[in-house]
């Protein structure tokens, strides 16, 4: 067992070196005030933080890894922040203030940060531990996907989400017959109605993937190596590699060992701060009253509130969840929504539709304010919608004008 840092004195400790750790240390670094005299990095991954939203494209063939790095190796150096590679924490004794590693390494903390992600969520079905199934969360799985696609033709991707499908459209890329699998009525339907979510299994489908929706799969079969998904109708799908990417899991078990109040995720308040004083969690770990954070862009909020705190015990500053814009592209296909998706009984319908060009437009207002907008083809107005929605304003002077975008509403 290797001791560091036995005189914890303005140390901090982040577990975890994903995106929004990145952009912490970014954060801590350009705080005015600077209280930490060192700042350890305990990564469970190999190589230093990088894009994750890039390893779609790494996935296609369209990137290198090099490029996914956030910063290079003396950005560091420079800023006095230790990284560990390969080296996670296994346990946080808050007793006496220190974690433990996997390789035995103990540090101590003045202020520890949990920023541990999310894993792909399991399905609890027989055959998942079979040889070929693989999940679509980092550096290590796309390493995987790739190897296995220049020696197999068969896919099989689970999950219709944003993940999922650019899971299918990397491995259809690279040669693959793939095969999307989605429980519910239609495509994206976190991001899409259903005629945003049919526009895009139709432009996937000529694209050459076969997607199924409204199906589960019940089993994966195979002796060693997965063979076959057994499906909830009884088909049988042959495949050489299966893709999970139904949803997302929070990495909780640290927290929940070191006995911080955990729920679906990490509980924190909106200063990120957990139970314990000195310990906070942040990005797909953490949770804010009943709400988790699945998507990058909150987490970058966070981490702007975090390092304040961390850098000014009085900072006023605090985390409060917003209706957060989904910006996306799938096979080149750009897609926007924001706030409310599916109508209900005390919402209107503004609906723009151009069937040559397949730009669709869905537009949800409520006593004369915007609360949705699902945009397909054209997104050049979502971030107009989207202020829309957040500042709540009237739009009764340009209602007639709303689908169409900001220039015409202007003009109104």
């Amino acid at each position: 067992m290797t001791t560091a840092g036995h005189n914890s004195l303005n140390t901090l400790v982040v577990c975890g070196h994903g995106m929004v750790a990145q952009r912490l240390l970014e954060r801590l670094v350009a705080q005015p005030r600077q209280p930490f005299r060192r700042i350890v990095v305990f990564n469970g991954e190999a190589c230093p933080a990088y894009n994750r939203i890039q390893l779609s494209a790494l996935l296609a063939g369209d990137a290198s890894e090099h490029s996914l790095c956030l910063q290079p190796p003396d950005w560091y150096h420079r800023h006095n922040i230790k990284v560990h590679q390969g080296d996670p924490v296994t346990a946080i004794d808050r007793d006496t203030k220190t974690v433990v590693t996997a390789s035995g390494r103990v540090q101590s903390y003045s202020s520890l940060v949990i920023a541990t992600g999310s894993r792909s969520a399991r399905l609890g079905i027989d055959g998942e531990d079979l040889e070929g199934v693989v999940g679509f969360r980092d550096l290590r799985d796309t390493r995987k996907l790739i190897d296995i696609s220049q020696r197999h033709r068969r896919a099989v991707v689970i999950g219709g989400g944003f993940l999922g499908l650019e899971a299918a459209e990397g491995l259809r890329s690279r040669g693959m017959a793939v095969t999307v699998l989605h429980r519910s009525n239609h495509l994206l339907n976190r991001q899409l109605d259903p005629t945003g979510g049919n526009l895009l299994e139709t432009a996937l489908a000529e694209r050459g993937l076969t997607i199924r929706t409204r199906t589960s799969p019940v089993a994966l079969l195979g002796r060693d190596s997965v063979r076959a998904v057994q499906l909830d109708d009884e088909t049988l799908i042959s495949t050489d590699l299966v893709v999970i990417a139904a949803g997302i899991t929070p990495n909780i078990g640290l927290a929940d060992s070191a006995g911080l109040n955990c729920a679906r995720a990490i509980t924190v308040d909106s200063r990120l701060q957990t139970r314990d004083p000195a310990i906070f969690a942040l990005g797909e770990c953490c949770q804010i009253g009943g709400q988790t954070f699945g998507l990058v862009e909150p987490g970058y909020q966070q981490a702007e509130v975090l390092a304040q705190v961390l850098c000014d015990n009085a900072s006023t500053a605090a985390f409060e969840p917003a209706v957060i814009a989904t910006r996306l592209k799938i096979s080149g296909i750009p897609i926007f929504s924001c706030g409310q998706t599916q109508p209900d009984g005390d919402t209107e319908s503004v609906i723009w539709q151009d069937h040559e060009t397949r730009h669709y437009c869905r537009l949800l207002v409520r006593d004369q304010r915007l609360t949705g907008a699902v945009l397909f083809g054209e997104t050049t107005d979502g971030p107009w919608y989207s202020e829309r929605i957040q500042q709540g304003d009237d739009i009764s002077p340009y209602r007639a004008h709303l689908a169409f975008g900001k220039p015409y509403c202007d003009a109104a």
